[in-house]
């Protein structure tokens, strides 16, 4: 192989990989997201269908083991809390992965892909404003 084509085989190779990182994020994300919908539901099955006091069975691996209601719900939170953060870590990385990839294939960078929202601060503010 000569030089031109050894270059244009490493650059689709780059090219590929970060489609591949971006994808993999991107699985990841829907991955995280579909179980802390599932946390979700079992939060709200628990709000409502028994007493504090009664014991739950609660499914760790291949087995089943009984806990007490309001030691079941505190678990969950933490495991929602920590998807929320892990989830939110993945969509910051991945609109680093799209521009990265975007550029590699000369492409314009996103526009407003970077926006966050407002605070409570801020809204509070603007309504006042329009209030006016």
């Amino acid at each position: 192989m000569d030089a031109e084509s050894q270059r244009v085989l490493e650059y689709l190779t780059e090219v590929e990989e970060a489609a591949e990182d971006v994808l993999t994020t991107k699985q990841q994300i829907v991955d995280l997201d579909t179980k802390r919908n599932r946390n979700r539901e079992a939060l709200n099955a628990l709000k409502h269908e028994m007493s504090d006091s009664e014991k739950v069975k609660v499914c760790f691996g291949s087995m089943f083991i009984k806990f007490p209601k309001s030691k079941t719900k505190e678990m969950i939170q933490k495991d929602q809390e920590q998807l929320d953060k892990e989830i939110n870590d993945l969509r910051q990385g991945l609109k680093a992965k799209v521009n990265r990839l975007n550029e590699m294939q000369g492409k314009p960078e996103l526009r407003g892909y970077n926006l966050s929202p407002l605070s409570t601060d801020e809204v509070k503010a603007i309504n006042s404003l329009l209030k006016r």
